[in-house]
């Protein structure tokens, strides 16, 4: 609320790579928060919010952890890299696949996973491949959940693509967050090239109604029913942005390479006064 710095974990001797939180639901313990890290240096950690102390560290990775995922309902958390892990909330490895043959860069195709329960009770979990997505057409970079039938993803190539999570097809996509042609309402700019980094979309989030992208220095509100680009702030920052989150009472929260991290407000276009229409009599 007041932006007042809490705490500030030291652990990591490289950049960290991606970030999750839960809370223990251990019904016999006070409820406490943590955050989970994850860093080229091939490490993930826990930590306590309350006090900002490192719980526990994880080094058993072939190579950086890209990405984290908390599933509270199933009481595990998965972390992804060359190998996709799944573990309990003692960071014990239940189960990992080794299909991610591609350690150090994001795939073109998406590869799609059914986590599901063993029937041998001493086995625990079996993580297996279902299918694979082959649409975009360059390295993909972002995925959002949008809920239980829907979810985004974004490509470096500045590709966004609405998927049906039951029978894995398009719905939509959007690949022109930068032409002012296609977005009227935008105030075009005069540019003399694009590269693929002003282009790439870094992160997405969303709210079920929309999806919020990050694609290079700017930010882009996709209306997921109307299946367009709404609005956007071409430029966010003044670098690429890394990172957004939607916030309550309208408002989404950004940070960038530039080391600034920034809150906007989203508010509805106020329409004009309608002219009063002339009658023709005196």
């Amino acid at each position: 609320q007041t932006g007042e710095k809490l705490h500030e974990f030291h652990g990591h001797t490289h950049k960290i790579t991606a970030v999750a939180s839960f809370s223990s639901s251990d019904v016999t313990e006070e409820k406490t928060d943590f955050i989970i890290t994850a860093s080229a240096d091939r490490t993930v950690i826990v930590w306590d919010c309350t006090n900002g102390r490192q719980v526990q560290k994880v080094s058993c990775f072939h190579s950086t952890v890209k990405c984290l995922t908390v599933l509270q309902r199933l009481n595990v958390w998965l972390s992804g890299g060359s190998d996709l892990c799944v573990w309990n909330r003692k960071l014990d490895l239940l189960c990992k696949t080794s299909h991610l043959t591609d350690a150090d860069n994001f795939s073109i195709f998406e590869v799609i996973f059914r986590l599901s329960a063993s029937e041998n009770v001493s086995e625990g979990w079996n993580i297996l491949e279902i299918k694979r997505l082959f649409d975009h057409q360059d390295n993909i970079s972002s995925l959002v959940s949008v809920n239980d039938l829907t979810f985004v993803t974004g490509s470096h190539v500045g590709e966004l693509i609405v998927w049906d999570a039951l029978d894995w097809t398009k719905q939509a996509s959007e690949c022109n967050f930068w032409d002012s042609s296609v977005h009227p309402d935008v105030q075009p700019e005069i540019k003399l090239s694009q590269s693929p980094h002003e282009t790439s979309v870094q992160h997405l989030t969303s709210d079920e109604e929309h999806v919020f992208a990050a694609v290079g220095k700017g930010i882009y509100v996709y209306n997921l029913q109307m299946k367009r680009v709404i609005t956007c702030q071409r430029t966010a920052h003044d670098s690429s942005v890394l990172h957004i989150e939607k916030l309550p009472n309208r408002q989404l929260i950004s940070c960038s390479e530039d080391g600034s991290v920034r809150i906007w407000e989203l508010r509805e276009k106020r329409q004009l006064p309608a002219e009063p229409v002339p009658t023709g009599l005196l």
